[in-house]
């Protein structure tokens, strides 16, 4: 058994490798973002992205299981300012980890949406673990859908999985979420912190990183119009 726990890790590590650099994944993530906007229909509602505190994409998210299960990717994600602009992103990675009967492997882009900062703060603190320490909620999907009534969307974040161009939601309790303290530096340099990057004390010229804000604004833009 511990063969092949350690078999399973080592498929997902050498998954993970490719997006291993933030600029690619940064460039993965924009793609995300453009393709989501492109496909309405079947995508994560207009209402909810409008609403959205912070949305955070883990391109490429590697899923393997032999009985025991995991997920390993990284991301970034990035939060909404008091005027409503969006923050330059910080790097994170996902774990997590199950029991049950499941075989196979395979690789998806990872969204989440955030409603409230209480879990983005967990994160800049040190670890958060969806589930544990905010509710997530699998997130509807489509153009006009609304929630359960016509209240606001009540949980704290949305999962959703994307998989050939399709988006659906998707249960993550349990995955833990932490900062990826070596690519911020990588990107924004050794003296930066997660929260001087999302408050805009820390600024960068990456391109990959202005395109990854500029496909999040339009995004947004767009559906504040509709």
């Amino acid at each position: 058994m511990r063969v092949l726990i350690a078999v399973l890790f080592l498929f997902m590590a050498q998954a993970a490798q490719a997006n291993t650099t933030p600029e690619q994944r940064t460039q993965k993530a924009t793609v995300v973002l453009k393709e989501m906007s492109a496909i309405p229909e079947n995508s994560i509602p207009e209402r909810l992205l409008a609403e959205a505190y912070a949305i955070a994409i883990v391109p490429d998210l590697a899923k393997a299981g032999f009985v025991f299960g995991g997920r390993y990717g990284k991301g970034l994600i990035s939060i909404r300012d008091k005027d409503g602009a969006w923050s330059n992103p910080n790097f994170i990675k996902l774990t997590g980890g199950s029991v049950g009967f499941q075989v196979g492997v395979q690789s998806s882009d990872l969204i989440l949406v955030f409603t409230s900062a209480a879990g983005v703060e967990s994160i800049i603190k040190g670890k958060f673990t969806l589930g544990a320490d905010a509710a997530v909620a699998a997130g509807p999907v489509g153009r006009n859908v609304q929630a359960s009534t016509d209240e606001k969307f009540k949980a704290e974040i949305y999962s959703y999985s994307r998989s050939k161009g399709l988006f659906a939601g998707v249960s993550v309790d349990g995955s833990a979420i932490t900062i990826d303290h070596k690519a911020n530096e990588t990107i924004y340099g050794d003296m930066s912190s997660p929260r001087s990057i999302f408050d805009g004390r820390t600024q960068t010229q990456n391109q990959a990183v202005i395109d990854f804000r500029n496909q999040l604004e339009e995004a947004s833009s767009r559906q504040a119009k509709k």
